[in-house]
């Protein structure tokens, strides 16, 4: 495993990290907590040290299921958390003020449950789980924030920024307020490269790579046929022809495996890696063969610049969240 530095935070984490929104169950439906704690294991065995996760999967079922791994090992493991929205609206809208989002009251309630959920002393990297830019005209949110940081609850602050929407935290990057930021980028999702990386680069924000995989369409395993759970939130987001066309999209990727990535989920992350904005790439881990694999990738090197520019040519920019 290989280590970057996490923007200004001078946290030293693992390129590879473990997204834990699926562990949390809740919307994945096929979830195992036995399988979920054995992949944290095994995820950690293999050099991971960077961990992302939510009040809001589960009700706080994921964190609890970090907070039992954080209690059975002794290396320095790095948890990231986020506080949902009070009014529960994702993405978040630029006509809602922060004090209806994230009022004062609701960031210290949530820090304090992740707190025990963790059984932590302090969280690492606490996250606001939307954003919008509009926010940074409000003082609250910040204020709250930095008692926070005084009161040794939280170490670092950062943002989960809207799906697909890198342009809706340039000026809070631009601010200096964001130790990190985490968005979309992917093979599909190239956007953030056009301006946010270059402003993170410039300003040392830690990048956190969500949705390498592209929900799972980029590792080859969706089919028209696939099918998945009853009331599976991945039902929604595959629905109609979606499936087909991901699939079709992906048979083209397929022709571009050969020496620098055998595999589309080993192209896949081998894409994000190649770009030195990114610090790790948070991947959504139920299996421990999964953390295995996804564990490898992180060797050093890097795609080629020939490589590079062919997968340019297979963009897609679409929201299969809210389309």
């Amino acid at each position: 495993m290989r280590y970057r530095a996490l923007g200004k935070t001078g946290l030293s984490v693992s390129e590879i990290g473990f997204g834990a929104w699926g562990i949390g169950g809740w919307m994945w439906k096929d979830s195992d907590d036995t399988e979920s704690l054995r992949a944290l294991h095994t995820a950690v065995d293999n050099g991971v040290n960077f961990i992302d996760t939510a009040l809001v999967y589960g009700d706080g079922h994921s964190e609890r299921l970090v907070g039992k791994l954080l209690k059975d090992r002794g290396e320095r493991i790095y948890v990231a958390t986020k506080i949902p929205p009070a009014n529960r609206r994702w993405p978040a809208s630029p006509h809602i003020p922060a004090t209806e989002a994230f009022p004062r009251k609701h960031i210290i309630e949530s820090t304090e449950r992740s707190l025990r959920n963790l059984g932590v002393d302090v969280i690492d990297v606490q996250q606001f789980h939307v954003w919008h830019d509009n926010w940074l005209r409000e003082s609250e949110w910040w204020e709250t924030i930095l008692e926070l940081k005084e009161q040794q609850k939280i170490q670092f602050f950062g943002v989960s920024i809207n799906d697909h929407a890198p342009e809706t935290a340039l000026e809070l990057v631009r601010s200096g307020k964001a130790d990190t930021i985490q968005v979309i980028y992917n093979i599909f999702d190239q956007s953030p490269e056009a301006e946010l990386f270059p402003l993170c680069i410039e300003k040392n924000v830690g990048v956190i790579v969500r949705v390498p995989l592209d929900e799972g369409g980029l590792t080859g395993a969706i089919t028209p046929e696939t099918t998945f759970p009853e009331h599976d939130w991945r039902n929604n987001y595959f629905r109609g022809e979606r499936k087909r066309e991901v699939y079709e999209r992906v048979a083209k990727l397929k022709t571009l495996l050969g020496e620098e990535a055998q595999t589309l989920p080993e192209l896949a992350l081998r894409f994000c890696l190649s770009h030195k904005a990114v610090s790790t790439v948070i991947v959504g881990t139920r299996k421990s063969a999964h953390a295995i694999a996804n564990a490898a990738v992180s060797d050093g090197r890097t795609l080629s610049p020939q490589l590079l520019a062919e997968l340019k040519k297979h963009q897609w920019r679409r929201n299969f969240y809210s389309d």
